[in-house]
């Protein structure tokens, strides 16, 4: 075999590997299928007998003495005073904090878990039949926006600016129905939200006046109650799809 079939001869059996592998993709993304079935089935069947649920999102990395720790304890207990349960991601930081409100005031506290390399543990505070594990990210924001009722943006990091913006986005384009969005703390939130107003809106022109009203910035746990209240005197507390 001279040095060009040598040649020809690797290059077939990387080609032949190469196919292999991707058949072997193929057959797991099949697969695959059926677990993310499974998971939005278990999930759909478990959150539709909880009731109206607020979803508060937050860093996991906030610590009990940080005063927005605090707050958080407040404002999910006032919310499960009111008769709303709790969902947060789950984990440590300013989802035990709500999780752990939501059992003070004797609400559903319902934790959507995710399997992470780091940061993501199971809180304590988290009712034992509402704690549901996802695989996929996908799967769980799904059930975070169908049946949360509004939804409370405490300080966090990339995953909270995701879920406030998957949240902005579906409400923005009417995939689902209008829902209040509290974002909480004005020290943290603002630079930010100036940035939205000054650049995105009157600088570029790449959003609506009316978009702005989709959300609202609080600094009291009194205000973010009163506002996801004074919303549902005029609309129904249903699923958002």
């Amino acid at each position: 075999m001279n040095h060009r079939q040598v040649l020809i001869f690797v290059e077939n059996v990387t080609m032949d590997h190469a196919r292999k592998d991707w058949n072997e993709i193929k057959s797991n993304d099949s697969w695959s299928i059926f677990k993310i079935m499974s998971e939005f089935v278990d999930a759909y069947d478990r959150m539709s007998k909880i009731g109206p649920c607020v979803s508060i999102f937050g860093s996991a990395r906030t610590k009990e003495e940080n005063p927005y720790f605090q707050t958080s304890v407040a404002l999910a207990q006032r919310l499960a005073e009111k008769g709303y349960g709790v969902i947060t991601g789950g984990g440590p930081g300013i989802m035990e904090a709500a999780n752990k409100g939501a059992q003070e005031g004797k609400g559903p506290s319902v934790g959507l878990n995710i399997d992470l390399p780091f940061e993501q543990n199971h809180n304590p505070y988290i009712d034992r039949e509402h704690n549901l594990e996802f695989d996929y990210f996908f799967v769980r924001k799904v059930v975070f926006v169908k049946y949360s009722q509004a939804f409370v943006i405490m300080p966090g990091g990339f995953g909270t600016l995701d879920e406030f913006f998957e949240a902005l986005t579906l409400i923005q384009t009417r995939k689902i129905s209008k829902r209040p969005i509290v974002i909480f703390g004005s020290d943290y939130w603002k630079g930010l939200l100036d940035w939205v107003e000054g650049t995105m809106l009157y600088k570029e022109h790449n959003i609506s006046e009316d978009d702005l009203k989709l959300y609202k910035l609080v600094d009291t746990v009194e205000d973010a109650v009163q506002y996801i209240d004074d919303f549902f005197q005029s609309h129904p507390l249903t699923p958002n799809f």
